[in-house]
């Protein structure tokens, strides 16, 4: 009789059974780290909440719309059929609107960040030139003294 399964596995120095050298039987079976494949998530089949960006937190608040929008209707009107209907429109309304808002400051976010990156690049190109916007034309202002 083997009563394996009613036996403790050993846990290994990351808390994962299995990991450690010194398991029963000598040596452990290689195991390959989870990729991120592994842990992503597709919402319909198509959208990949994991690494798309702004879409965990469009969907989360979507959900929290959805229960404000549907439990606020059913508690002021106690119609059941109506109270739902109104939650799927404050999903898809909460949803789009914070999808929008997000992406909309993701990309103010991108074009600050390309214009400092130019930027830096033309200060590094032009230092210490005579076209460097921020050197001090140094003969003319002692011309202007004398």
């Amino acid at each position: 009789m083997a009563t394996s399964s009613s036996q403790p596995v050993p846990l290994g120095s990351d808390g994962h059974p299995g990991s450690s050298a010194s398991a029963a039987g000598g040596g452990s079976l290689p195991q390959s780290a989870p990729s991120s494949d592994d842990k992503s998530f597709k919402l319909l089949g198509f959208l990949d909440v994991q690494n798309t960006p702004c879409a965990r937190e469009s969907i989360l608040y979507g959900s929290l719309g959805s229960l404000v929008a549907g439990l606020g209707h059913f508690l002021a009107t106690s119609r059941v059929r109506r109270s739902c209907d109104v939650g799927v429109g404050g999903f898809i309304f909460t949803t789009l609107t914070c999808w929008m808002y997000c992406r909309v400051n993701n990309a103010k976010l991108r074009m600050q960040q390309k214009m400092i990156q130019e930027g830096l690049k033309n200060r590094v190109l032009y230092e210490g030139t005579s076209i460097d916007p921020t050197r001090k034309d140094t003969n003319s202002n002692q011309g202007s003294r004398n």
